[in-house]
């Protein structure tokens, strides 16, 4: 089966200004480096579909979901929280990106993909139940998570967020939920200064200092995640995929490289092929350095599409 690339040009019109770090051509590095590798020929490319307020409320209220859509401005751009901001466009980017981890869903449930890759902006796992921040404004893979559990009956869903940033708005929807484990590296202490004080059971929240690379992400998944995701044996396997933590990316201070990422992919691969029948969707969160960025998530995609040799 094939690896599902799923975006949208809608995405490319959320704007924040042109200062903002979160901006459309991170969308374009991504598919440059896929044209230019050879990649995009082994991918099978989707459009994005607007999600539902049905999908969305099944982790925001659904005043929340009208909130949003009551802010959407028609002209100029209003200011959701002082990182987070809305243009005409955004709304329908945000849909898409929250419809794009329902599609991939549904494409590896069905057996029409075995893994899948939503390439769109907003972010969203900054998102919390009823509040945008840190530039998301619906938490993308939560709205994958509960469209599995609510349409498939996938009652064990494994969320694996390697981000910089906590994934506050993940955990906030889904801390204390037994049907979730939710297992992350962040850099500590850093935004949103959240993710070690007293977590529920099932997140295992692993926080990394200024400085930190290879061998402490290796270390953290290898005597952290994996013993847990083993426990847990998950369904499915989705994927909150910042790669912002990469050493070429001024907003933080991790070390990570292009191989890390390549390497913890297929570290999370191998639970997915031993428990969820290979089943993964991958959502893409941060990453602000083009070059750094647009490579790291070809290493990525490359692994969900068992194009890479394995890693050491």
């Amino acid at each position: 089966m094939s690896t599902a690339f799923i975006s949208h040009p809608d995405c490319l019109k959320h704007d924040m200004g042109g200062q903002h770090p979160e901006r459309p051509q991170r969308l374009g590095a991504i598919e440059d480096q896929l044209i230019a590798s050879g990649l995009a020929q082994h991918l099978s490319m989707y459009k994005a579909p607007l999600a539902t307020d049905e999908q969305l409320a099944r982790v925001h209220p659904p005043e929340y979901v009208r909130a949003i859509r009551d802010a959407a401005p028609a002209e100029g751009m209003v200011q959701l929280d002082p990182d987070t901001a809305m243009n005409p466009h955004t709304l329908p980017a945000a849909l898409r990106a929250a419809g794009a981890a329902v599609l991939g869903v549904d494409l590896v449930m069905k057996g029409e993909a075995e893994s899948a890759f939503c390439c769109v902006r907003p972010p969203g796992h900054h998102a919390c139940r009823a509040r945008p921040m840190g530039f998301c404004i619906f938490n993308n893979v939560a709205v994958a998570a509960g469209h599995a559990m609510a349409v498939y009956g996938i009652e064990r869903v494994a969320i694996v967020d390697f981000d910089v940033h906590h994934g506050n708005g993940t955990e906030d929807i889904f801390a204390g939920d037994p049907r979730v484990l939710m297992v992350s590296t962040f850099q500590h202490p850093f935004y949103p200064y959240s993710g070690t004080e007293e977590p529920a059971p099932n997140m295992v929240n692993i926080p990394l200092a200024a400085g930190a690379g290879s061998r402490q992400l290796r270390e953290a998944v290898t005597h952290e995640w994996l013993p847990a995701l083993e426990v847990f044996s998950p369904q499915l396997l989705l994927v909150s995929a910042g790669f912002d933590a990469h050493a070429e990316d001024e907003m933080a201070m991790l070390r990570f490289t292009d191989e890390d990422y390549a390497w913890v992919t297929e570290r999370i691969r191998e639970v997915a092929e031993r428990d969820a029948q290979g089943r993964m969707v991958s959502v893409l969160e941060g990453g602000y350095s083009l070059s750094a960025l647009g490579r790291s998530a070809v290493r990525h995609i490359r692994v969900l599409a068992r194009l890479d040799a394995p890693g050491n």
